[in-house]
């Protein structure tokens, strides 16, 4: 009885959790998407060398375009993302 009502609320976070996550997958790709073209046109035509991998497109997806300038930043530093 208490381990079916433990399993029952344990599988409702999950659908709740699952439901948010899912919920913000297509503003997440929108982001990345952005981020990617953000990046890609400071390279080709302001001659940044950033790098563009599965990291900067993340932090790129998470941020926004605070995020590309964060990406952008840690480049110009020499610290993360020099391509």
């Amino acid at each position: 009885m208490i381990g079916e009502l433990i399993a029952l609320v344990i599988a409702i976070i999950v659908v709740v959790v699952l439901f948010k996550v899912l919920k913000s997958v297509p503003a997440l790709v929108m982001n990345a998407a952005i981020g990617v073209a953000a990046l890609w046109v400071l390279n080709r035509f302001f001659g940044l060398n950033v790098a563009i991998d599965l990291w900067s497109v993340l932090v790129s997806a998470i941020g926004g375009i605070l995020g590309v300038i964060l990406v952008v930043v840690l480049s110009f530093f020499g610290i993360a993302f020099v391509g």
